[in-house]
C-alpha cells in the first residue's frame, strides 16, 4: 500500500502527488567484554535509553552514517565490524515509520566517551543490568547482536 498526499508545488504552485516513504536510520551496537554495551539517554522524545544512531542524510552511505552518528552522540571514532540486521516494523519508532540498519562497531579508544548531540548521557551497561526504559526496538537489536556475538565466540572455541 503506498500512501500518497497532495501538496502544492513550491516552484509553480500546482497541485502534485507525493509518496510517503519510511525514513532510513542506523543504530550502532558497541560492546566491550569488561564494560558491557553502550547506550545513550535520549534528550528528546521518545525519552529513555537507546543504542546510538540516527537518520541517514541524503547521499550518505549507511556505514558512513553509523560512524558519523557515533561520533556526534558519543565522541567515539568507530569502525564497522558487521551487520547485525535490518528492522522495519512500522511501529518500531513512535514518531514515524523508519527502517533501521543495525551495525556492530568497534572502538579502540573507549575512554574518549562523552555524550553529545541529542544524547543527554552515554554509558556502558552490563548485560544483566540493562535499564528498563530502552526505547524503540533496541532490546530486540541487542538480543540479535548477542546471538551473533555468542556464535562468533563459540566458533573461536571450535
Amino acid at each position: 500500500m503506498s500512501v500518497r498526499a497532495k501538496i502544492n508545488c513550491p516552484g509553480c504552485g500546482r497541485e502534485i502527488q507525493v509518496y510517503k516513504s519510511p525514513a532510513p536510520t542506523v543504530d550502532i551496537v558497541l560492546f566491550d567484554d569488561k564494560r558491557g554495551i553502550l547506550l545513550i539517554e535520549r534528550r528528546f522524545e521518545p525519552l529513555g535509553w537507546a543504542l546510538p544512531g540516527g537518520f541517514v542524510d541524503y547521499g550518505e552511505q549507511l556505514d558512513h552514517c553509523a560512524v558519523r552518528e557515533m561520533k556526534e552522540e558519543t565522541n567515539l571514532d568507530v569502525t564497522v565490524k558487521k551487520l547485525v540486521g535490518v528492522y522495519s516494523n512500522p511501529i518500531r519508532d513512535p514518531r514515524r515509520h523508519s527502517i533501521t540498519t543495525a551495525f556492530w562497531c568497534e572502538c579502540s579508544e573507549l575512554d574518549r566517551l562523552q555524550a553529545g548531540d541529542d544524547a543527554g548521557k552515554a554509558r556502558f551497561f552490563q548485560l544483566e543490568e540493562l535499564p528498563e526504559d530502552i526505547v524503540f526496538d533496541h532490546r530486540i537489536i541487542i538480543e540479535d547482536f548477542l546471538k551473533i556475538y555468542r556464535e562468533g565466540a563459540d566458533a573461536a572455541w571450535r
